[in-house]
């Protein structure tokens, strides 16, 4: 799995022109899934990101996970997280999970991550969705946990 993390003043997901998920402070988490990942990997994602210190302390350093600093995480799916752009000029998407695999293991990444307390809200699986994201510092992260055959 792979996480595309922004540290964000606000974010939302627009669906149809309705939002569907708005958070203020936090995390904007796009979610990747790839072929072989399992709950081990949503695990380790939720753990690490609930406890990622990428937060200002009082002297400005970045020392505050979301959990200090009583934020929340918008998490949406985006199998383009996976995409393999060195050949050609249109990218493969082999290495993403089907949607079958994919949807599952995101939906337990979220619960996963609400266990470690940390409020969530997400985009629409499959749907085309718009997301604004107020990008704050900026801080992007991107994390990843790949299978153990590797």
């Amino acid at each position: 799995m792979r996480a595309f993390i922004q540290r964000v003043a606000k974010a939302s997901v627009t669906v149809e022109g309705r939002v569907v998920g708005a958070i203020e402070r936090g995390l904007a988490i796009l979610v990747g899934v790839r072929v072989g990942d399992t709950e081990a990997e949503a695990q380790w994602l939720a753990s690490k990101i609930a406890t990622l210190r990428i937060f200002d302390d009082e002297a400005g350093k970045l020392n505050r996970s979301v959990l200090d600093v009583g934020g929340s995480a918008l998490v949406v799916s985006q199998f383009t997280l996976y995409a393999d752009a060195r050949k050609g000029r249109r990218p493969s998407y082999i290495e993403a999970a089907p949607p079958e695999a994919a949807e599952p293991l995101i939906r337990r990444f979220c619960e996963l991550l609400e266990a470690e307390r940390v409020p969530v809200q997400t985009g629409v699986f499959r749907a085309h969705m718009r997301v604004e994201i107020h990008n704050d510092g900026p801080v992007t992260i991107l994390l990843e946990r790949v299978t153990s055959d590797e």
